[in-house]
C-alpha cells in the first residue's frame, strides 16, 4: 500500500499530548481526533503486506507485566505497520527479579533509544508514575482494574462505524464491571461522545456507587435489553476475584449470557461487542458470538488501527510535527 491513501501530514493542532494514560483525561475532541486518525490507518491495519513510513527511525517498547495476547500483539503489529522498530519486555526473568525497581528498569530501556513505551501492569496508576519519571511517551495498555484506553477507543470506533454517531445511543456494559479496566475507559469515552451508558450484572459486581459516574445501574439484563442499541459483554475476571461473586457459572449464564433467546428480545439492529477473551457459554453463546449481530472480530481489526493512530499522534508531538 502506498502512502497516498493515508494522510501523513501534520497532526491536528488540537492534539498536544505526549502520553495516552486514560480516557477520563481526554476531551471529546481529542477522542475524535484519535478515531479519525484510526480510520486513515484502517486499510493498512488489515493486511500484513501493508506498511507506511510514519515511524521510521522510532522504537516502540512493549513492557507487559501481566499476561496478554490480543493487546500485546496488536500494539506490536501497529508499530511495525508504521515502520517502527519494536522491543518486547516482560517482568518474568528480568532485572526486576534481581531487585531492580520498575522505574530503573524503564529508564534503562529508555536509554537504549526507545521513543514510546507501551505498559501493562496490575497496579493502577503505574503508567502515570512512569510518565512522570521518564522522557519517553507512555501508552497505558491496561493498569489493573483502572483503565484500558485503547480497548475503549477500538470499541467506540466499531460502534461509530456502524451507527455513525454515538449521541443518543444506549450502550450496555454487561458482566464483571467491578474488576474491568475496559468498563471504566468505555464509560468515560462513551459519555463524552453523547451515549447513555447502562451497567448491568450481579449486585456483587455492579454496585450502586457506579451511578456517581452518571451511568444507569441495572441488575436485570432482560429488563434493560430491549432499550439497548449496543451490548458490550465483559469477561468474568475470576483471576481478580477473592471470593466467588455468584453461586455458579451456570447461574450467571442463565441470568446474563447473551444467547439466541435474548437476541430475539433485542432491537433488530443491535450490535454485540466483547473485548475478549471470550468465554463461550458464560458471557455469550457461540451462535451469538459468531452470528450476524456480532462485531467482535471487527473490534480486533480496529484495535490495530486505533493503536497505529495513537502511536502516530504521540510520536508526532515528540517530533514537533
Amino acid at each position: 500500500m502506498s502512502t497516498e491513501t493515508v494522510d501523513l501530514g501534520a497532526i491536528p493542532a488540537a492534539w498536544t499530548r505526549r502520553h495516552l494514560l486514560s480516557l477520563e483525561s481526554l476531551s471529546a475532541e481529542e477522542i475524535t481526533i484519535i478515531l479519525d486518525a484510526a480510520v486513515q490507518f484502517k486499510e493498512v491495519a488489515r493486511d500484513s503486506r501493508n506498511k507506511v513510513p510514519a515511524l521510521v527511525g522510532h522504537t516502540v517498547a512493549n513492557l507487559f507485566f501481566e499476561n496478554s495476547t490480543r493487546t500485546r500483539t496488536s500494539f506490536s503489529l501497529a508499530a511495525r505497520r508504521l515502520s517502527a522498530d519494536t522491543v518486547d519486555f516482560s517482568g518474568a526473568g528480568s532485572s526486576l527479579s534481581k531487585g531492580e525497581t520498575f522505574i530503573d528498569t524503564a529508564k534503562n530501556i529508555e536509554a537504549m533509544g526507545v521513543d514510546i513505551i507501551v505498559v501493562r501492569h496490575r497496579t493502577p496508576g503505574t503508567p502515570h508514575l512512569l510518565a512522570q519519571n521518564i522522557e519517553c511517551s507512555v501508552v497505558n495498555a491496561g493498569d489493573g482494574p483502572h483503565e484500558h484506553p485503547t480497548q475503549a477507543l477500538l470499541d467506540i470506533l466499531t460502534i461509530r462505524e456502524h451507527r455513525g454517531d454515538l449521541r443518543g445511543l444506549t450502550v450496555a456494559l454487561v458482566g464483571d464491571i467491578q474488576h474491568s479496566r475496559t468498563a471504566r475507559s468505555n464509560i468515560w469515552g462513551l459519555q463524552k461522545l453523547g451515549a447513555h451508558v447502562v451497567l448491568c450484572g450481579p449486585a456483587t459486581l455492579v454496585s450502586r456507587q457506579w451511578e456517581e459516574l452518571g451511568v444507569e445501574v441495572c441488575h436485570d439484563f432482560d429488563e434493560v435489553l430491549p432499550r439497548c442499541d449496543v451490548v458490550n459483554l465483559l469477561r468474568i475476571q475470576f483471576e481478580r476475584q477473592v471470593t466467588r461473586p455468584f453461586p455458579s457459572v451456570r447461574e450467571y449464564a442463565l441470568l446474563y449470557a447473551m444467547n439466541k433467546e435474548r437476541l430475539a428480545k433485542a432491537k433488530d439492529d443491535i450490535l454485540i461487542l466483547a473485548p475478549g477473551p471470550i468465554n463461550r457459554g458464560v458471557e455469550v453463546t457461540p451462535e451469538v458470538a459468531d452470528g450476524p449481530h456480532s462485531v467482535i472480530l471487527e473490534q480486533v481489526t480496529n484495535g490495530v488501527a486505533v493503536r497505529m493512530a495513537v502511536l502516530w499522534l504521540l510520536a508526532g508531538v515528540r517530533d514537533g510535527r
